[in-house]
C-alpha cells in the first residue's frame, strides 16, 4: 500500500501540500509586484534583479570601509599594520564614545545617493537594506551592545522631517539583530543649526549641550550602541556620547552607515 494512502498517510501528506500551496502563493504575489513595481537600484533607479538591492554599477562604485581600519575611529587604513591600531587622529583628538563603525565611505557615489535618499526623499523603506548592512559593518561593537540608541532630532525639525532617519535605522538594525533598541533614552533639548558647512571648531560648538538622558532612561552600567546616518567631524557623536555617559552608561559606541574619510 502507498504511504500516503496508509492509515494516517492522508494526514501526513496534508501539511506537505499545505507548505507547498502556501510556497507557490508567495511566489506568485512577488511576481505579481515585480510586474507591478519592478525592482530598481536603491542608489539609482536602474533596473535590478531583486527588491533592496544595488545594482552592478552602484555596487561596484560604493567604497565599502573594510579591516584594516582604525580601531578607534573606524577610518580605513592603505596597510594591515596589525589589530587595535590607532589612526593619528584617534591618538591626537580621542573621542568621547569608545569606539566608531560605519558601511561606507561618504565621498560622492552610492553611499551619499542613499544616505540623502532615506533622509531628504521619504525613502523610509531604505532603512531597512542600509541597517543590513550596518548590522555586518558593526558586528564586533553589536556584540558587546545591551542596547541601541537612535540621535535623536529636535521636536521642531522631528515635525518638519516628520521622521528621524537614525531612528528607522536603530529600528532594523534591532530587527535584524534581536538587541533592544530605546528610541527615547535620548533628547535633544537645543535647537541647533545645521552642520552643513561648518568648521570642525563649529561643529562642536554648536552642538553643545544639545543632548540630554530623558528622565528615567535605563543606562546605568549599560553599553550603548549610538545609531546615526552619518559621522562627519564626530561632534554629534561626541555631544550625544557624553550625554549617554553622564547618565551612566558604562560605554557608548557609535555605529553609522557612511562616514567621512579625509585624506583620499
Amino acid at each position: 500500500m502507498d504511504a500516503e494512502f496508509a492509515p494516517g498517510g492522508y494526514q501526513a501528506a496534508a501539511p506537505e501540500w499545505g507548505r507547498r500551496a502556501r510556497s507557490f502563493a508567495l511566489a506568485l504575489a512577488r511576481s505579481a509586484l515585480d510586474t507591478l513595481y519592478p525592482p530598481t537600484c536603491l542608489a539609482c533607479c536602474a533596473a535590478t534583479e531583486a527588491h533592496g538591492a544595488l545594482c552592478p554599477r552602484c555596487w561596484r562604485a560604493m567604497r565599502f570601509i573594510e579591516r584594516p581600519f582604525c580601531d578607534r575611529l573606524g577610518i580605513p587604513f592603505e596597510q594591515d599594520l596589525g589589530e587595535g591600531l590607532l589612526s593619528p587622529q584617534a591618538i591626537a583628538d580621542p573621542p568621547v564614545f569608545a569606539r566608531a563603525r560605519a558601511v561606507a565611505r561618504f565621498e560622492d557615489g552610492p553611499a551619499r545617493k542613499l544616505v540623502h535618499r532615506l533622509k531628504y526623499s521619504d525613502r523610509a523603506e531604505i532603512a531597512r537594506p542600509m541597517a543590513r548592512w550596518m548590522a555586518r559593518a558593526g558586528a564586533d561593537i553589536l556584540a558587546e551592545a545591551d542596547c541601541l540608541a537612535p540621535v535623536p532630532l529636535h521636536p521642531l525639525r522631528l515635525w518638519r522631517r516628520r521622521f528621524n532617519q537614525a531612528a528607522l535605522l536603530a529600528r532594523e538594525i534591532a530587527r535584524a539583530t534581536g538587541k533592544p533598541c530605546d528610541a527615547g533614552a535620548l533628547r535633544r533639548v537645543k535647537a541647533t543649526a545645521s552642520q552643513v558647512g561648518l568648521s570642525r571648531a563649529q561643529r562642536a560648538e554648536n552642538v553643545q549641550g544639545a543632548f540630554r538622558a530623558a528622565d528615567g532612561a535605563a543606562l546605568k552600567g549599560r553599553a550603548i550602541v549610538l545609531v546615526d546616518d552619518v559621522l562627519t567631524s564626530g561632534a554629534t557623536a561626541n555631544a550625544a556620547s557624553r550625554a549617554l555617559l553622564r547618565a551612566g552608561a558604562a560605554r557608548v559606541d557609535v555605529l553609522v552607515f557612511a562616514r567621512v574619510v579625509t585624506g583620499g
